[in-house]
């Protein structure tokens, strides 16, 4: 019978960083406490996967309160057993009864999943923080990240019978709004453009492994095996494999437009995305170009990045250091860099930033953990 044990990950950089870079843990406080008769019972559905395992790790470092957890999976991954703090569990078929008695179930099993098993959850009185793409655009259902929207889910909490669905915002969205949020609120962004390098993380365990996998066959000579993205993915880079849309664009995109406009609450905000897959394991970068309202100075929007929670600032032009995926890779904080008026717009009306984060951790399952928290 297979088992996967789940262990910690650092939040902080271990690297040195330029003096103005101040890495930390902000955002929602922490809360020590774990397992405990008064916390939440819990329940993740999609364990087994990448996301799911993140969900695990991230609720084991942050201490989250707990008196019971659930692992739910597909019949195909049931009687499977997982190590978590110290104690053996077995995954369970996920079915509607799963959500008899939980005050909070994390989702991370797709967008079908979700459609079916997210509201029979929520009528069992069980608060749903959902990874997928299902109720995101839902006028219904409160759509945050938690250091930039957290009014959103104001009067959701667990525990006191009554269900709800929260959406957890696409990766690219939350990991670029995390770095462009805090100018928005000084300067207000006009229009924003935005060019994505993501991550085989994005995709799925599988296709991490396929990355993997076709980088030792290239090196070896021979034809790499495509089966997740149907072309070569190492030493290679194409647009995103999300379905093109009539318009033009991938969905990739448009849920980086349509997202954007729905956190900020703003339907006039111009957005424009495109988005590349990238050779690189499991973090996201992402080139930002801001339009704003209001004058805002490069030394200025600096030191509001420097102060802004769930962020870390690398920009030492000196030695030519910024923001990469490795550097960020099993991080918390979504590092910003290259931080430069726009020489094409006039005054100080203009921003470029370059932008990395952890797709799983801060792109999906921190970000989900941030939410539940304050659920308590």
């Amino acid at each position: 019978m297979a088992s996967l044990s789940v262990s910690r990950h650092t939040h902080l950089f271990s690297d040195p960083l330029p003096a103005r870079s101040k890495p930390r843990l902000s955002g929602p406080s922490r809360i020590q406490m774990s397992l405990r008769e008064n916390g939440p019972s819990i329940a993740v559905v999609g364990v087994t996967g990448a996301v799911g395992q993140e969900f695990l790790s991230v609720l084991s470092d942050r201490d989250f309160p707990y008196r019971s957890i659930k692992m739910l999976a597909s019949k195909r991954s049931a009687g499977r057993r997982i190590t978590f703090e110290d104690r053996d569990h077995v995954v369970e078929e996920l079915t509607p009864e799963s959500f008899d008695g939980v005050d909070i179930a994390l989702f991370s099993a797709g967008g079908s999943i979700s459609k079916e098993f997210g509201p029979v959850a929520v009528d069992r009185g069980t608060v749903v923080v959902d990874n997928s793409s299902a109720f995101r655009m839902d006028e219904k259902v409160p759509l945050v990240i938690p250091e930039v929207n957290p009014e959103a889910m104001l009067n959701i909490k667990a525990g006191m019978g009554k269900g709800a669905l929260i959406a957890n915002p696409n990766c690219s969205t939350i990991i670029c709004l995390m770095a462009a949020t805090p100018l928005h609120r000084r300067a207000k962004v006009l229009r924003m453009v935005v060019s994505t390098y993501q991550a085989a993380s994005g995709a799925g365990a599988a296709a991490m492994e396929e990355l993997e996998l076709q980088t030792r066959e290239v090196l070896e000579g021979k034809s790499p095996t495509c089966k997740i993205f149907k072309q070569q993915y190492a030493f290679n880079l194409f647009s995103h494999n999300a379905s093109v849309l009539s318009n033009g664009y991938n969905e990739e995109e448009m849920k980086m437009v349509k997202e954007t406009r729905k956190i900020w609450n703003d339907k006039d905000v111009k957005v424009t995305a495109t988005c590349i897959r990238v050779p690189v394991m499991r973090a996201h970068a992402e080139s930002v170009n801001l339009q704003f309202e209001r004058p805002l100075d490069e030394d200025t929007a600096r030191d509001i990045l420097n102060n802004a929670p769930g962020v870390v600032v690398i920009d030492d032009r000196e030695s030519n250091h910024f923001p990469t995926p490795l550097e960020v890779s099993n991080k918390d904080d979504v590092a910003v860099g290259r931080i430069r008026r726009d020489l094409s717009q006039d005054g100080n009306k203009g921003l470029d930033i370059f932008v990395c984060g952890d797709q799983i951790r801060k792109g999906a399952a921190l970000n989900a953990i941030q939410i539940a928290e304050m659920l308590l």
